[in-house]
């Protein structure tokens, strides 16, 4: 299978299919609403305002499964992101990233790059870095911020 063949759910619970995204450079993240590294969201809609006209779009997923730090409604989370960092990405249903529960397009990012830890992700902001052909070009880890993925994804649109 090819990242264009995975259809995921948005926050409203409509089914997106990935070939919405073909021909664009995407970056695929994990995300949590009370974590340590919540304030990447800053820098996330940074990138997104500096390259959305050019192809590129930002995939947020929230996940409750590290230390619960995304544990309100689908709703809830997207309010917050809206009203705190001024998020205008698109973001999807909370989802699992590991285990007998994760989501299928998970399963497919970490069979494509592993991570420090294998293929498990680690914590929360995991990003995934995927071109405009959907290759998955590469995965940075949580502590990677924004802002050290910029040069490539200049390179990649």
């Amino acid at each position: 299978m090819k990242i264009y063949d995975y259809t995921v759910k948005d926050a409203q619970d409509n089914d997106v299919s990935l070939k919405e995204y073909e021909g664009k450079v995407l970056l695929i993240v994990n995300t949590a609403t009370g974590c340590g590294f919540t304030p990447q969201y800053d820098g996330l809609q940074d990138l997104y305002d500096k390259y959305n006209a050019q192809g590129f779009e930002i995939l947020d997923f929230p996940c409750n499964q590290f230390a619960n730090q995304a544990p309100g409604s689908d709703d809830e989370i997207a309010d917050f992101c809206q009203s705190r960092y001024g998020i205008t990405f698109r973001q999807f249903k909370k989802i699992h990233v590991n285990g007998d529960k994760e989501e299928p397009l998970y399963t497919f990012l970490k069979s494509q790059k592993s991570g420090s830890i294998g293929k498990s992700i680690k914590w929360n902001f995991t990003k995934f870095l995927v071109d405009r052909k959907g290759n998955v070009i590469e995965r940075f880890a949580p502590a990677t911020t924004p802002e050290k993925i910029e040069s490539k994804i200049k390179e990649l649109l």
